[in-house]
């Protein structure tokens, strides 16, 4: 099931055009989602408060305000707050949490003319690779219900592969609102830590990790939403500026890496599909050399997973000793080796985490720009935590989550592009990996890509 619906761009100028207004644009896309049910990509719709903010935009319009999102149909996930509306984090624990006021970035959004037509589906917690939850059940594939977009963000990324919306905002903290872009073949930006304020919201299972990251069909959108949502804001301390400009694509030094100098598994069709695409971007004039990033000794994702057990197990723990079965098991799980893991194990993860971000720090006073996979293999079974096999391997299940957590740890900006298909038309995507602070120049390299790509 997927359909094209227009860009937040087309929307953005027929409305502003007054061939159409922001209140019909969100009964379009309410009645898409009504539609859509059977995706369960979007857990929550408000429609009356959903019209009046449409109406209130039109308001706005007529008064001669000039909006970059006027009238624009946005989701936001699940574990984001929006004002007045239920937000659940996929939990029982809050399934009757309305959030008391907007996160900073759905603030802005709205400043900008968005109007939000739904909350999207997020596994609890945001605590997983695939969006299931006890809650609300699982979010499904939108070109094959038996399989699923992945996760954590796998409802809003779903909502915009479906056509339901035009432009989503998920969370990013180990890939979240990247590998499900690449899974369903739309776009997924992570930003630099803190371009985008985070909260307020929920206390925050991924300490110094987690971002605000949109979802779109292509960059030229998300470079929308990141400019009506970037910038410091006094209530997030952790919130920077991106002062940069975009440098031109030409002038940029750009590597390719095709496992991320890693020892995992990739499957054939996704590698090929990944040096088939470098190719063709070499052959546009674009100056590519094969570089891997060196990283230091024992660098895996096990080794940083202790951080997210064990904030987890903070956050939660008391609630599990009560009652473990109030949790997703999944997570209940991870609750409970959390609370196993002593405070050295939890200090060695911290220093393991600072290792690869100076590695990474490393390798990008060397490059621009990093060209590498975003998952290693296409979407999977709807009732697995990931796929048995990987390039013709057993596989764990986080095996399919390798190529995106190093780059939340180190903190830099990096987007999900679609880059192919396999034989039965299942996406994966290229990742794009810039220094931190370069986000712009990233979003325009996207721009490029893209365009090269879908020249071919």
């Amino acid at each position: 099931m997927t359909t094209r619906t227009n860009s937040a761009r087309e929307i953005v100028a027929e409305i502003s055009a007054g061939r159409t207004n922001a209140v019909e644009t969100a009964k379009a896309a309410l009645g898409r989602i009504e539609a859509a049910k059977p995706l369960n990509a979007v857990v929550t719709i408000d429609p009356a408060r959903t019209l009046a903010d449409a109406a209130a935009v039109d308001d706005r319009l007529r008064m001669g305000e000039i909006m970059p999102l006027a009238g624009v149909p946005v989701i936001v996930k699940d574990n984001i707050w929006v004002g007045g509306w239920r937000v659940t984090q996929g939990s029982r624990l809050f399934a009757d949490f309305i959030a008391p006021r907007d996160a900073i970035a759905v603030e802005r959004l709205r400043k900008a003319g968005a109007v939000v037509v739904g909350i999207g589906a997020t596994s609890e917690f945001a605590c997983k690779g695939v969006t299931t939850s006890q809650l609300y059940g699982p979010t499904r594939h939108p070109l094959d219900p038996a399989l699923t977009p992945g996760g954590s963000s796998g409802g809003p990324t779903a909502a915009v592969a479906a056509g339901l919306v035009p432009l989503a905002i998920g969370t990013d903290a180990g890939g979240s609102s990247r590998r499900p872009p690449a899974h369903v073949g739309v776009a997924g930006f992570k930003p630099s830590y803190g371009a985008i304020p985070y909260g307020p919201g929920f206390a925050e299972p991924f300490f110094g990790l987690s971002v605000i990251a949109p979802i779109a069909s292509d960059a030229a959108d998300i470079v929308l939403a990141f400019e009506a949502m970037a910038g410091t804001d006094p209530r997030d301390p952790e919130s920077a500026v991106v002062v940069q400009q975009a440098k031109d694509i030409g002038s940029q030094r750009i590597a390719f890496s095709p496992r991320l100098g890693l020892d995992v598994a990739i499957d054939d069709v996704v590698a090929n599909g990944l040096a088939a695409a470098v190719e063709r971007l070499s052959t546009a004039g674009l100056h590519i050399t094969r570089r891997d990033p060196v990283w230091p000794s024992g660098a895996t994702e096990d080794a940083i997973m202790p951080l997210q057990h064990a904030d987890l197990a903070a956050l939660h723990g008391d609630r599990f000793r009560k009652d473990p079965t109030v949790f997703d098991p999944d997570i209940a799980k991870q609750i409970e080796r959390g609370l196993s893991w002593s405070g050295v194990d939890v200090a060695a993860a911290l220093l393991a985490s600072t290792a690869i971000a100076n590695a990474f720090a490393a390798f990008f006073t060397e490059v621009d720009l990093l060209l590498a996979p975003t998952v290693p293999c296409v979407a999977w079974p709807l009732t697995q935590l990931g796929p048995d096999m990987i390039g013709g391997k057993p596989a764990s299940p986080r095996a399919h989550a390798v190529f995106t957590p190093f780059v939340n740890h180190a903190r830099l900006p990096a987007i999900s592009i679609p880059c192919g298909t396999d034989r039965r038309g299942l996406p994966f995507g290229l990742q794009i990996i810039a220094a931190r602070g370069q986000d712009r120049s990233l979003l325009a390299a996207a721009q490029e890509i893209e365009a090269i790509l879908r020249s071919a």
